[in-house]
């Protein structure tokens, strides 16, 4: 398909040692960036249409239903995909205890009624049935008719009855506390229950006659004076029908069909509603029709109704058709390429549809990954009790800090479904993912990704670009400034920056590159004999200015404002035999620049944290520094370009700092988590509190941190109660032997209670409340979307 070179899926092969040439794969579109090394060679033909992504066995992807789920307009944080909100009158919810007494109370009032109607006690409760019936039916011997209109006037009466009573007790709220508001399999086991309870009470008290009178009124008398077996039998059938009847309603509101047919994979919730809510089904693709392009809309609906697309298909071919909509693709190309490839069209340049592995729950319509729960707690309020949270570009936009012991459980509940969710936005066309990690971090396979960069690990097929693909030898001075001294509190980066500006301007006009890391450190650690090599290869016509600045260079030597002795220890932690093959100049390797943000892609670069803990701290400063750089130097800032960093500490500078707040302008963000506060300088904290828009923070964080974010939550109005208890003194001698005696039994003198209510400005979260009251598998998580939206601190169930 002709896609004007944004969505072409030939490749390169490339591979991690000789045995998998094939396993590592990078794609031709990603090729017209800075640093992007290129396979020459006739090009490949387009891969075949890719398979499906592996689900369960016994499960198929139904895009028709995800489609047409409901998406409610949910506040910042909410799990938008089927969410229902709870009604205004919940905000003041009747305790289940108080729910329950009551409704066990109209049930007792509901059976006394019914035994007093059932024993005629009433004198004139037959009389309306006799108005309005034929008196003859009454004479002597009771009818057929008569028994009839008698079963149907008790029918009346107690569905009278269950009514009222069921207003009395409330019973549906009950119903729905106890039943509909659990998730499955509880919900599922709760309306069986309940139905089976109700089947009991109908059939074992004959409270509804009705049911018995119109079933034999369809089955001959005949049939029941006949064969003894055949009349039980029917009898039976009759039951049967009954107790079906009864259970059908419970067993649609407790999903009992979405239950047993619910997939293994983690895909959007099964017992969703899924009926279109407006006229127009989304799974027709009615924009596509209203735009006039009658025929890739019923292509796409018959890959739709043929269970071949999945939600990263939909996504995908709906991002593309928002870019025909923007003028950025032509409406011509997109038509064919639907015609041609179906579900198949506008392919990530990778050629993949899905990720090998979920391991989360996402709604790809609208970019979200599922977090959890909201915690039932009394600091979270009543609406957002038991709704789903969920993260999504629209806040990470304005970068999140989590902030939690390291380890694989932050890893597994936070910052793993972050970069599932950011990498199927990137499948679809609409995002760019730059993951950094350690080593041995579960964070996907390889195959999630399209760029892996293992620094220090000689099978690696990419390289890192150590000046991120700057052709301004000032700004990779800056780069090279922020990663080697960022973390140095003695030493101004911006003077750094200017000692490296002197080396690398002139080394890269005298050679037409810039200096390998050891050349760097020659002309850092050389003194006046690498500056007058340098000085040699300079022309003194054409590279005055360049000259002026090894001469500058050399004045500096030896001086209190010298900073190369510095730099050139901190360049020896990366000028090491491990890394002897990485962050080469000379166009012996292949290496990769975050330049190509400009287009979805998949990037994951791990560190030797182990063997060189010094080396990643640096590098982790330089992929924040390129990533800032690159992301404010995009021509197209369409896509969302997000890093994300699973230890943060060593990247957090000041110049970092304030580098996260411009991000939300450039339609990018990052996800840093951190062990601890502490692991940050200081002087930063504040900022960096300030800085990012949301916050999280797990258990096992202590109350000085906890006190910090107590304060950049604030304080809140909340109504409190005060109740004082006061002695009774009796005047009468009576009254006053009763309190005696009272006061003689219980052991405590009678008193009064004195009830005082005011408004009063409390802390959201308290440190101690942060440090010791979160349980083990929450989290309390504030957000702050790109557009100002703000959702309080609330305590989140992440495994919920």
């Amino acid at each position: 398909m002709g896609t004007e070179g944004t969505y072409d899926a030939q490749r390169e092969q490339g591979g991690q040692g000789a045995d998998d040439a094939d396993a590592q794969r990078l794609d031709r579109p990603f090729g017209d960036n800075v640093g992007i090394a290129r396979v020459s060679g006739p090009a490949l033909p387009p891969p075949p249409m890719p398979p499906l992504p592996p689900r369960s066995p016994a499960a198929v992807f139904d895009a028709r239903h995800w489609l047409r789920a409901h998406r409610a307009d949910a506040e910042p944080g909410l799990w938008r995909y089927g969410h229902r909100p709870k009604a205004a009158d919940d905000a003041d919810e009747v305790p289940t205890r108080a729910l329950a007494v009551g409704a066990l109370i109209s049930i007792a009032c509901g059976v006394f009624a019914w035994a007093v109607w059932r024993t005629d006690y009433i004198a004139v409760q037959r009389l309306p049935l006799k108005l309005f019936t034929p008196s003859d039916w009454w004479r002597g011997e009771p009818r057929q008719s008569a028994r009839t209109a008698s079963a149907l006037y008790n029918s009346l009466f107690a569905a009278l009855l269950i009514y009222f009573c069921g207003r009395l007790g409330n019973w549906p709220a009950l119903y729905r506390r106890v039943v509909l508001d659990r998730p499955q399999p509880g919900r599922a086991l709760g309306a069986a229950l309940t139905g089976l309870l109700v089947v009991w009470i109908v059939l074992g008290t004959s409270l509804l006659p009705f049911f018995y009178a119109i079933l034999h009124a369809l089955v001959p008398v005949s049939v029941f004076r006949g064969d003894p077996q055949v009349a039980a039998v029917v009898g039976v059938a009759i039951y049967v029908l009954i107790a079906a009847a009864l259970l059908w309603p419970f067993a649609r509101t407790g999903g009992w069909l979405d239950f047993f047919r619910k997939p293994a994979a983690p895909v959007a919730l099964a017992e969703t509603v899924t009926e279109p809510e407006t006229g127009e089904d989304p799974a027709g693709w009615p924009h596509l029709r209203a735009a006039g392009e009658p025929g890739a809309a019923d292509r796409l609906a018959a890959e739709v109704a043929g269970r071949r697309m999945n939600d990263v298909d939909c996504a995908r071919i709906g991002h593309a058709w928002s870019r025909v909509e923007a003028g950025a693709l032509s409406v011509g190309v997109f038509v064919d390429g639907v015609m041609k490839q179906g579900a198949a069209a506008c392919l990530h340049p990778s050629g993949d549809r899905d990720l090998p592995v979920r391991a989360a729950t996402h709604d790809l319509l609208t970019a979200q990954v599922r977090m959890g729960t909201y915690a039932e707690h009394p600091r979270n309020p009543t609406a957002r009790r038991g709704a789903g949270a969920a993260l999504d570009p629209a806040v990470l936009g304005t970068s999140l800090l989590a902030v939690g012991p390291h380890g694989p459980d932050r890893t597994r509940r936070l910052v793993r479904p972050v970069v599932e969710s950011l990498s199927l936005q990137a499948l679809a066309g609409r995002a760019a993912v730059v993951v950094v990690s350690g080593e041995g971090v579960e964070l996907g396979s390889e195959d999630s990704y399209d760029v892996v960069v293992k620094v220090g690990d000689t099978r690696s097929v990419y390289d890192l670009d150590l000046y991120g693909g700057v052709a301004d030898p000032d700004e990779a001075a800056m780069l090279l400034s922020e990663a080697f001294t960022g973390d140095l509190p003695d030493v101004d980066s911006r003077r750094a920056a200017v000692t490296l500006g002197q080396l690398i301007g002139p080394f890269g006009a005298a050679h037409g590159r810039f200096p390998s890391l050891p050349e760097l450190r020659e002309l850092l650690d050389g003194g006046r004999q690498a500056l007058d090599r340098l000085r040699e290869d300079l022309d003194p016509e054409e590279h005055r200015s360049y000259l002026r600045e090894v001469d500058a260079r050399e004045r500096q030597l030896g001086t209190s404002a010298d900073l190369s002795g510095v730099l050139a220890d901190r360049v020896a932690f990366l000028d090491r035999p491990a890394f002897s093959a990485f962050f080469d100049t000379r166009g012996g390797a292949r290496p990769f620049s975050l330049r190509a943000l400009e287009h979805p892609v998949r990037v994951r670069i791990v560190l030797p944290e182990r063997s060189h803990p010094e080396a990643s701290r640096i590098l982790t400063r330089l992929v924040f520094a390129q990533f800032v750089s690159s992301v404010g130097a995009r021509r197209d800032a369409s896509l969302f370009a997000a890093l994300v960093l699973d230890d943060a500490a060593s990247a957090m500078t000041t110049y970092s700092v304030r580098a996260v707040q411009r991000l939300r302008q450039l339609n990018a963000g990052a996800v840093l988590a951190v062990r601890s506060l502490d692991d940050v300088g200081p002087h930063l904290h504040a900022a960096l509190l300030g800085a990012v828009g949301c916050l999280m923070t797990f258990p096992g964080i202590t109350t000085w941190e906890g006190k910090r974010f107590a304060e950049a939550w604030g304080k809140e109005w909340v109504e409190t109660r005060e109740v004082a208890q006061h002695t009774v003194f009796a005047d009468q001698p009576f009254t006053r032997a009763l309190h005696a005696l009272r006061k003689l039994v219980t052991g405590k003198a009678v008193t009064t209670d004195a009830v005082t209510v005011r408004q009063v400005e409390r802390e959201r979260w308290s440190a101690s409340e942060l440090a010791y009251a979160v349980p083990a598998g929450h989290a309390v998580l504030s957000l702050t979307t790109v557009r100002g939206e703000h959702a309080p601190p609330l305590l989140v169930h992440l495994d919920g």
